[in-house]
């Protein structure tokens, strides 16, 4: 999640691609806020190790324009 902003959407599926390539952007589902501040989004991907999902977590939680990461 994070705050609706230009490039949030992009910048996660860009993410997402790096750790699966066969991450289809077409499967992203997207929920506003009841207010419409932030921008839940949900990605699906297929991941190979242990090591690969941790970094791919460590690397959505420490993009500036991503609040939160579940």
């Amino acid at each position: 999640m994070g705050l609706q902003a230009d490039g949030l959407v992009h910048a996660v599926t860009r993410i997402a691609k790096a750790f699966d390539p066969l991450f289809e952007a077409s499967t992203v589902e997207l929920r506003p806020s009841k207010g419409g501040k932030y921008l839940g989004i949900t990605i699906t991907v297929t991941a190979t190790s242990r090591e690969q999902l941790d970094e791919l977590y460590r690397t959505l939680s420490t993009h500036p324009m991503v609040k939160v990461v579940l």
